[in-house]
């Protein structure tokens, strides 16, 4: 439920980043014009965007639990064919799809490896499964920051690198595999995103989105001051913009033909 919020507060939170990666995704995936794609966990659109530049609105479609971020989805990418679901309950037929694709959403899901199932199921034999999760434990700063102030200050907080499945090349190779699909490879994405001032850094988290943004406004406002201070000093205690570092583990595989 922690993405059942406006679009807006989750682009503040996770849409820069999610911008940044898309692109990287298709093309590590080896997606090509004259496909037809599924984007599932579209969130507010930055990969359906991605795979609408790539492929034509009209050859893409997308699907997400969340009301609210689909219908920004679906406003972004006009044409795009936007259908409220989730993963682990596609609602389209057998063998529809050239490529289906998820960004920063199979750990998510309610039945991980139901989910990759219906993946496979709504893909066309020889067709194309990829997606990416993030690499919580070492390679995403901005949460990496937030959550070891956290922990620093509350050691049972709900630290995603400690909790996440799904989030290292092993995990995700072994998830393709084990679902029948061929290849399982896997690479790291890698950029820099950068922040205007602390404060640009720190509003996402107060806005309830995902889990940090979650834990964030469930603490109690002196609470909050201190890790507010806390993330302020581990940051180096920013004047001005600074940037961090992301990185992404990704995999890819096809349904056998």
């Amino acid at each position: 439920m922690t993405f059942v919020v406006a679009a807006q507060s989750y682009d503040r939170y996770m849409g820069r980043y999610s911008t940044e990666l898309a692109p990287k995704l298709i093309s590590f995936a080896g997606i090509e014009p004259g496909m037809r794609a599924l984007d599932v966990g579209c969130g507010s659109g930055a990969l359906t965007a991605a795979l609408g530049d790539r492929l034509g609105a009209d050859n893409v479609a997308a699907a997400d639990p969340s009301e609210p971020l689909l219908a920004a989805c679906a406003e972004r990418v006009p044409g795009v064919e936007a259908r409220v679901a989730s993963a682990e309950r596609l609602p389209w037929p057998d063998e529809s799809f050239d490529v289906v694709i998820s960004q920063l959403v199979v750990n998510f899901m309610r039945d991980t490896e139901a989910g990759v199932k219906e993946m496979r199921r709504v893909a066309r034999p020889d067709g194309l499964l990829a997606s990416c999760t993030w690499d919580y434990a070492d390679g995403m700063q901005v949460l990496r920051v937030f959550w070891d102030a956290a922990l620093a200050l509350d050691p049972t907080a709900p630290d995603e690198g400690r909790v996440m499945r799904y989030c290292t090349e092993r995990e995700l190779a072994e998830l393709w595999t084990g679902q029948g699909l061929v290849g399982g490879e896997t690479a790291p994405l890698e950029f820099d995103v950068t922040y205007a001032s602390f404060a640009d850094y720190w509003e996402p988290f107060t806005l309830g989105a995902g889990p940090g943004g979650e834990y964030c406004v469930s603490l109690a406002p002196n609470r909050r001051e201190a890790l507010h201070e806390a993330c302020y000093k581990r940051l180096g205690s920013p004047d001005g913009s600074f940037a961090l570092r992301a990185r992404a583990f990704a995999v890819r595989g096809r349904r056998p033909a």
